[in-house]
């Protein structure tokens, strides 16, 4: 096989992680399929990274380096199988084929779907473990973040996400939750878990919580497939078609958030020309289908996907209908209340009836534990004292906010805004 060019030690590192970073979901997926134990495969992915930063800067980068990586996970992985004797009868039968790094073959169901990070989702969103610690673990294993990042996702300490991702890979080992998709009944049950997890691996990519750039656009994608093959396991599902609706719509935006050194475009001053058509009929036609299977009130997802649907009607920023928007906040919050859903409607607000009133709901929600250290709330409060023409105050709250804010690109940009305030 032929190879890259060999990458120079100080390259190396960076090399092999952005690679390992993309790759390693799949990675750990696969190896999931041939161990049964996410723990272990994450273990093994990560074995499979110390031989890649080994080799890679003297005999250089394969040409496939995720099937490199993949191949020397699994590799690790039937060593790991031999050596334990209660797989010795397994092995004599299978061992060519793992060999040749062939999974397993699956139980045939018409309901069935090949997709080993589906198996990984619905295997970390087991009803075994808490809510939280279902979507922590997803996050770390699917997504690929960190505990840090993770963290801030949830807004919460990082030696709580930490012990909640140990705890939910011991309790799924320990009570041998199988790697699958399910069926039935089990499968509605995880779907919610499932689909709130999507959501924030595609956050995560849209905004990335730390780090020097915005997007990570292949968190973006993975989440957006994934969102597409739910939709068509489960054509009636409402708010599977909302979220696929929601990120369809959200992604659209992608090549107008940023400028060409990669700096972050706020909304108002983007170019909608750079909104990508297709992306924005696949989410009114997701939302369509999403009303059509509603039989009671919207869900969360469809109700983001009606907000993020009323800003691709507008041509321009001025076109946008704030007074809609604010509206469908308003029953978002009544639907599913948050202090972030409340603090954008606060933002709708402003837009709609003017700073004032908006200011009226930001200013309790300092008060909230979940916002302490939430860079936004300074940042839509310094936006709208500087509105109201109280400058001083307003330029506080930009270098508070961006003295919250752990992504390099946003940082500047509120630095930015602070200096425009003196």
């Amino acid at each position: 096989m032929e190879q890259q060019p060999t990458v120079t030690p100080s390259g190396a590192d960076e090399t092999v992680e952005t690679i390992f970073r993309i790759e390693s979901p799949r990675i750990i997926a696969g190896v999931t399929r041939v161990v049964r134990d996410v723990g272990i495969a994450e273990e093994l992915a990560q074995d499979a990274l110390v031989a890649a930063l080994e080799q890679w800067p003297r005999d250089g980068v394969p040409d496939n380096p995720g099937a490199w990586l993949m191949a020397t996970a699994k590799h690790r992985a039937i060593d790991l199988v031999r050596r334990r004797e209660r797989y010795a009868r397994k092995l004599e039968e299978i061992g060519r084929d793992l060999e040749a790094t062939v999974p397993f073959e699956e139980p045939s169901d018409p309901d069935d779907i090949d997709d080993d990070l589906l198996r990984l989702v619905f295997t970390a969103c087991h009803p075994v473990l808490s809510a939280q610690a279902r979507i922590a673990l997803t996050l770390r294993l699917l997504g690929g973040l960190t505990t840090p990042e993770i963290a801030r996702a949830f807004l919460a300490p990082e030696a709580t996400i930490a012990q909640r991702i140990v705890r939910a890979k011991r309790t799924l080992a320990t009570t041998g939750v199988p790697f699958e998709v399910p069926y039935g009944p089990d499968r509605e049950s995880r779907l919610g878990s499932v689909l709130e997890v999507i959501y924030l691996v595609f956050n995560e990519g849209y905004a990335a919580t730390a780090g020097d750039d915005l997007l990570r656009p292949a968190l973006c994608e993975e989440a957006l497939r994934l969102a597409r093959v739910l939709a068509e396991l489960m054509p009636k599902e409402p708010e599977v078609h909302g979220l696929a609706a929601l990120l369809e719509l959200q992604e659209s935006r992608a090549a107008a958030r940023t400028g060409p050194s990669g700096e972050p475009v706020l909304l108002r001053d983007q170019n909608r020309r750079r909104w990508n058509r297709l992306l924005i009929h696949r989410g009114f036609a997701a939302l369509a289908r999403a009303n059509a299977v509603t039989t009671g009130a919207p869900g969360p997802y469809a109700l983001q996907a009606a907000i993020a649907a009323s800003h691709a009607q507008a041509y321009t920023y001025e076109d946008t209908d704030w007074r809609q928007i604010a509206t469908l906040y308003g029953l978002l919050t009544a639907r599913s209340p948050s202090p972030v859903v409340e603090l954008n409607r606060a933002v709708a607000v402003s837009m709609a009836d003017g700073p004032g009133p908006a200011l009226a709901i930001v200013d309790p929600l300092a008060a909230e534990p979940a916002l302490r250290d939430y860079h936004l709330l300074p940042s839509v409060r310094g936006d709208l004292l500087a509105r109201l023409g109280r400058t001083r105050e307003a330029r506080a709250e930009f270098e508070r906010a961006a003295g919250l804010a752990r992504n390099e690109r946003e940082r500047k940009l509120l630095e930015a805004r602070a200096k425009e305030c003196r």
